[in-house]
């Protein structure tokens, strides 16, 4: 941690100028209640009573968690199983589904559009439905694309990202013209999809140049960290998108456990659902027990404290140095997991 990071600087930076803390029930929840007097918003979606945020400018009101469908959905060991735990999940109010089309198991055989698309075909309309193009050629993104819809049984999807931007250089062979962003932007213009986004993991700077395009609609990026470096993700990637109206989706959330001994897994949850900026967070589920223990924590949230905060981004500080963590480091591509 360095040694300007003081107390007093992290509940600036995380609380916020005039922020008012009134006693345990204040929350940096983005109640969508509050929001829909000042902006058009998308109420199609029924979240069962869940907290919800506006998903910026989409005008899309979503639950505070969405379910992330890559590697602990894709070791589910069987169909069955893994479209019940979806459909009790949506029955719930869990309505944002983020998938990919890179989201393989190359072991079993299982990919994730395709087990979506049995629950799709038929509840469509009730799923807020996201997945990624992961090709940089314009030309093998198309088919990508086509092969997600094929996948999921759906002739429109109501997000696409681009997938895991790693580097500068990798913005800008996205963004040069005829590139993956104007394809995508079409399709979006042409009602293949609702609104554009992408993914990142590691580079700030490469992903603060995606947002200052101010093209995009949403980010997905990773983060469970208070970030104190110059180019942090605090200090100019979240105002950033926030002064475009981009819709903000924390992920990796949980993965501090794997590298840091005693961690709770609803701590961190708790922590990332505290942090100022953000509409919510992306967190993988393998059965209906992680997914009730997801709903029990957004029932009953309950925000971190200043000092709760301060606490956690101490203890996460060193993990978030990108040691030991491959997911952090320039040219990680997400998806197709053994």
């Amino acid at each position: 941690m360095r040694k300007n990071y003081t107390r007093r600087k992290f509940i600036e930076r995380t609380l916020g100028a005039g922020a008012v803390i009134a006693g345990a029930q204040m929350t940096f929840f983005q109640n969508a209640a509050t929001e829909i007097s000042e902006k058009g918003v998308d109420n199609q979606y029924n979240p069962k009573g869940l907290p919800t945020s506006v998903l910026g400018k989409t005008g899309v009101i979503i639950p505070r968690i969405a379910i992330g469908l890559g590697s602990r959905f894709l070791n589910i060991p069987t169909l069955d199983e893994a479209l019940e735990m979806c459909n009790y999940a949506l029955d719930n109010g869990l309505y944002y589904w983020d998938t990919a089309h890179s989201y393989v198991n190359t072991a079993t055989g299982a990919v994730s559009e395709e087990r979506l698309g049995h629950i799709i075909k038929s509840r469509r309309r009730e799923i807020f439905l996201s997945t990624k193009v992961a090709a940089r050629d314009p030309e093998k993104a198309k088919l990508e694309i086509e092969e997600s819809l094929k996948r999921l049984q759906t002739d429109h999807l109501d997000m696409l990202k681009i997938h895991s931007v790693e580097s500068p250089e990798d913005v800008n062979d996205i963004c040069k013209s005829g590139g993956v962003l104007d394809l995508i932007s079409k399709l979006k213009e042409e009602g293949v999809t609702r609104f554009i986004g992408f993914s990142g993991h590691g580079n700030v700077l490469a992903l603060k140049a995606m947002v200052d395009t101010g093209r995009f609609d949403s980010m997905l990026f990773a983060m469970n960290h208070y970030d104190a470096d110059k180019e942090s993700r605090q200090e100019t990637l979240i105002p950033s998108a926030k002064q475009r109206e981009m819709g903000i989706m924390l992920m990796k959330t949980v993965r501090p456990k794997e590298t840091i001994p005693g961690l709770d897994i609803k701590e961190l949850v708790r922590f990332a659902l505290s942090l100022e900026g953000p509409n919510g967070i992306a967190v993988g589920m393998d059965s209906k027990k992680v997914v009730d223990s997801n709903l029990n924590l957004l029932r009953n949230f309950i925000p971190m404290n200043s000092d709760e905060k301060l606490k956690y981004a101490m203890i996460l500080s060193p993990y978030f140095r990108h040691e030991n963590l491959d997911w952090m480091k320039n040219g990680y591509h997400d998806g197709y997991w053994v």
